[in-house]
């Protein structure tokens, strides 16, 4: 079974290697990483796909984690999508291939973009314009915050104005919380959309 691990870890040499060591030792088969965030701190946060072998459990995963000094596990949770990873690069080729429809084609690449949940295109009144599989059938139009970080119905939610009356927003259920990067590359690729638009 493929899961989604995120940790927050010391960048300093090394560091990466005793963690898969450890994730291998408790029974997990490390299929990709990906760095999510180098911070000023000192640490980074990264995103580890991985299959549980036969038998493993994500506690023995956790705990072997948690046991390297300066490691944190923030989030671990089943993941459909497995190691695809899918690079903003990847995103940009292929809303250059749809520019009439760079925005909805945006919003359908959001979740395996952003390892999310669902996305939506929201106009201000006319409600949902278009949505993911997983996405709520209906949402209230919400203006976003200064942080664009929200809490709706259970979901983690981010988003970014497509001009005074249209949003496009991505959700997680139950976590992990979106990162200040994450807004930061929603919001370029959303502008870039608009742009690849015309």
């Amino acid at each position: 079974m493929p899961f989604l691990l995120r940790v927050s870890l010391p960048d300093v040499p090394g560091s990466l290697g005793r963690l898969a060591s450890a994730i291998g030792e408790a029974g997990g088969d490390i299929e990709a990483i990906e760095i999510v965030e180098k911070r000023y701190d000192g640490t980074a946060v990264d995103d580890v796909f991985l299959e549980m072998v036969d038998g493993a459990m994500p506690d023995s995963i956790v705990s072997a984690c948690t046991e390297i000094e300066g490691v944190k596990v923030l989030w671990i949770s089943r993941y459909a999508a497995g190691g695809n990873v899918f690079l903003d690069l990847e995103a940009v080729e292929d809303l250059t291939s749809h520019r009439a429809g760079a925005v909805n084609r945006l919003v359908d690449l959001m979740p395996v973009v952003f390892r999310a949940d669902w996305a939506v295109r929201m106009h201000r009144t006319g409600g949902i314009v278009r949505a993911t599989e997983a996405a709520p059938s209906s949402l209230a139009w919400v203006d976003l915050p200064e942080e664009r970080m929200l809490e709706l119905d259970g979901n983690l939610v981010t988003g970014c104005a497509l001009g005074a009356d249209e949003a496009v927003l991505i959700g997680r259920h139950g976590g992990p919380a979106f990162l200040a990067s994450e807004q930061a590359r929603l919001e370029h690729l959303t502008n870039l959309a608009r742009t690849i638009a015309g």
